[in-house]
């Protein structure tokens, strides 16, 4: 039985392979997650904080019921329920698609949070001297808040690359699961598990440190 817990160098070296192989999924999902969140949830705040007729109530809905599920639910809706309506994508799409809408909903509220920071006497100042209303929202709004906000942003990247590991649960072979695949196929799963532990911290406490160096570097 103590033998059965031993750690076995060979065995982890010779699996490594197949974990890189996840992590790789992993990050790719990560970063077209990432993307789809960033974009939508730019679009879903615009949209609230324009409060335009019927537009504004139904992206607050979308981001509030987005809010208020499970991610697992969500990613469950897309995978078994969407293909009955007829959208129907691959599960690496799903999944993508799945952690961006999500993740699009904090987006749009840590945008919001960084258009609140913009000084109103700006929004004032732009209004008065005439400049057209795009301008004011492109030019001198959005990259005040965008800039403002990019550190809560990638701690919310580094959330969702943790999120990955439920995308196992629509087929995936993401880092986790390739480490769950070899540890029922070997009966070992202390050396899968382990280095899967080892490279979920190891990426996220060095996106982490970059993200703190960014601030620091902003605050400086």
């Amino acid at each position: 039985m103590i033998g059965q817990f031993s750690w076995d160098w060979a065995f982890a070296f010779s699996i490594m392979p197949d974990l890189f192989s996840g992590l790789k999924l992993t990050v790719i999902a990560t970063l077209f997650g990432s993307m789809i969140a960033v974009v939508f949830g730019l679009v879903l705040c615009i949209v609230r904080v324009a409060r335009l007729p019927v537009l504004s109530m139904i992206a607050d809905l979308f981001i509030q019921l987005v809010r208020g599920t499970p991610f697992l639910i969500q990613l469950f809706f897309l995978f078994y329920i969407a293909p009955q309506w007829g959208l129907s994508f691959s599960a690496f799409a799903t999944g993508i698609c799945a952690l961006g809408i999500y993740y699009s909903a904090y987006a749009a509220e840590v945008y919001r949070a960084g258009l609140d920071d913009v000084p109103t006497g700006q929004w004032e100042a732009a209004l008065t001297l005439g400049l057209p209303l795009p301008r004011v929202w492109l030019g001198i709004i959005l990259p005040q808040a965008i800039f403002a906000v990019l550190p809560v942003m990638g701690n919310m990247v580094i959330t969702m690359f943790k999120e990955t590991a439920l995308l196992s649960t629509i087929t995936i072979m993401e880092l986790l699961a390739q480490g769950k695949s070899i540890g029922s196929i070997q009966f070992r799963y202390i050396e899968p598990l382990t280095l899967v532990g080892v490279l979920y911290f190891t990426v996220s406490y060095t996106a982490a440190k970059t993200i703190r160096k960014l601030e620091s570097r902003h605050a400086a």
